[in-house]
């Protein structure tokens, strides 16, 4: 396990426990984006191989032997679709919580009590 596992799995514990002890809706929303963060770096330390370059193919001598000499290009394509679908929907938790506070007043998740089964 790479150093960068080791930081995005401990990022994904913090937002987690932030997210599930905290009572207010910004410091929950700072926990899904620490989530976020955490596993776009578990699923770049995953797709990165030590000793290979990144999939750019310039030069002929690289051509001829690019599939043993390039790093899957997938998984960063995958966080940089990941990386837009979560400032997007953190935008969309943001909107969220201004509306809930301009009609309540209150950032606290137990205030919104109508909002429970």
């Amino acid at each position: 396990m790479t150093l960068v596992t080791i930081i995005g799995i401990a990022l994904v514990i913090l937002g987690l426990w932030g997210m599930l002890t905290q009572r207010n809706l910004i410091k929950i929303i700072i926990g899904f984006s620490i989530i976020d963060t955490g596993i776009h770096l578990i699923i770049v330390s995953i797709g990165y191989i030590k000793g290979k370059t990144a999939p750019i193919i310039d030069s002929p001598a690289l051509k001829a032997d690019a599939v043993n000499k390039v790093v899957d290009p997938i998984p960063s394509a995958l966080v940089l679709t990941a990386i837009v679908i979560g400032l997007a929907v953190t935008a969309l938790m943001l909107v969220y919580a201004v509306n809930l506070y301009q009609r309540k007043q209150s950032l606290d998740i137990n205030d919104f009590k109508e909002l429970k089964w």
